[in-house]
């Protein structure tokens, strides 16, 4: 099989990282505790645990064996695939739970460790398998269709997209409010020192959007990932599709945020009919924008993008959405809110630099 670029690398690279970020946070309170980092190897099986602990532990891993077997197939190196991705995953593991050691609000386990160890083992099997049964194959077909040869950074970002919308916003697609959150970290750390004068604080306070502002962010916060896939997609018929399917995963991700926010029956509480004007009108704008070519659809982001992270960092947080991330906080996805809270903050950034990297390659002109 010869040789290519694959989106399943850049993947499995960030997929260790959110694991990593998973594993220590909120990284704090280091402190030793005099005993050797893997101690916990030679100690007895946990006598209490949880089947939600025994299942995040082996579908966590999962996706990095999966991803790291499907870039070794796709690449051509697949003669050792399957021991390395199990061994990567043993070691990660182990890196982590010796790491954990020095946390104190977390607990090293070898169960734990014997889980992720596993959870990188069926993931690689998965792929495996699926490359044998000839699945990755039509993907490939597929993705040499429907996509550009250089896809794999735009792909990267679609993928990352559903998740980074899981962490709750203070209005729907709101992802990269960062600014008033970023300026009171910087009051904290610069507080009684001459610096804390430096700081750009405005005198006024930021004021809630007006209605017709929050209908162009939710307007935006849509538009932003479809042109997006414009860039990358290679047909008008397959641009219309997408558009479809991104508003289906954007409805998806939103109730999932809302259920675990708030609770189940509170899922669709966030799509009033505002916010569904909101969702349609994106939808026909970006229909109307089907046949513009690939380096305008970056230009076209772009200037999208400034305007939605414009747009969202002039409103203030409300009270409301203060608490539901009290609320959020405190649940039993306490990790994996701050992997979705940084994919929320990070997301338009990547792909404001991802945009710009497309409009300086001259390759990407049509």
């Amino acid at each position: 099989m010869p040789m290519h670029k694959t989106s399943a690398w850049p993947l499995a690279l960030v997929y260790a990282g959110l694991i990593v970020y998973a594993s220590l946070f909120p990284f704090e309170g280091w402190r030793d505790q005099g005993v050797m980092p893997w101690f916990f190897l030679a100690a007895p099986l946990p006598r209490y645990w949880t089947g939600f602990d025994v299942v995040a532990n082996l579908v966590g891993y999962m996706p990095l064996g999966f991803f790291l077997v499907l870039s070794a197939l796709r690449t051509g190196r697949s003669r050792f695939a399957l021991r390395l991705a199990v061994l990567a995953a043993l070691v990660l593991s182990l890196l982590m739970e010796s790491l954990q050691v020095y946390l104190p609000n977390r607990v090293p386990s070898n169960l734990d460790l014997m889980l992720n160890m596993a959870g990188g083992a069926l993931g690689a099997f998965s792929a495996w398998i699926l490359e044998k049964l000839d699945v990755l194959q039509r993907w490939s077909r597929f993705r040499a269709h429907w996509f550009v040869a250089d896809a794999r950074g735009g792909l990267v970002l679609l993928a990352l997209w559903p998740l980074a919308l899981l962490f709750p916003t203070s209005m729907p697609l709101g992802l990269g409010q960062v600014f008033e959150r970023l300026q009171g970290k910087l009051v904290a750390v610069l507080a009684d020192t001459p610096f804390l004068q430096w700081l750009p604080m405005g005198e006024t306070t930021l004021q809630p959007l007006l209605p017709a502002m929050e209908w162009l962010s939710v307007v935006l916060g849509l538009l932003i990932p479809c042109l997006l896939g414009f860039c990358i997609i290679r047909k008008v018929s397959q641009r219309a599709w997408f558009v479809l399917w991104v508003c289906f995963f954007a409805v998806w991700a939103l109730a999932l945020s809302a259920a675990l926010s708030v609770g189940p029956t509170h899922a669709w509480a966030w799509l009033s009919v505002p916010v569904k004007a909101a969702l349609m009108s994106a939808v026909v704008l970006a229909l109307l924008l089907l046949r513009v070519p690939r380096r305008a659809s970056a230009a076209l982001a772009l200037l999208a993008l400034g305007v939605h992270l414009s747009l969202l960092n002039q409103t203030s947080v409300s009270p409301y959405f203060e608490q539901t991330l009290f609320l959020w906080e405190q649940g039993r996805f306490i990790r994996f809110h701050g992997l979705a809270q940084w994919l929320g903050w990070l997301w338009p950034f990547a792909t404001l630099v991802y945009l710009l990297s497309l409009l300086w390659d001259k390759e990407s002109q049509n």
